[in-house]
């Protein structure tokens, strides 16, 4: 992320807080993953084939 990144979102209509909010689910969701992977975590066969890992 650089500080153009942030302007681009608000030229694009996004409030502060909006921009905040897509930050921290990332950054949420990157988290989760990363746990999941690193306990060996297996998906459940509904998405196998549907995702790449």
């Amino acid at each position: 992320m650089e500080p153009r990144d942030i302007e681009n979102l608000r030229s694009a209509g996004l409030s502060d807080r909006q921009i905040l909010e897509v930050a921290l689910i990332t950054a949420y969701f990157s988290f989760v993953n990363r746990i999941a992977q690193g306990l060996g975590v297996e998906l459940e066969g509904y998405w196998k084939g549907r995702i790449q890992p």
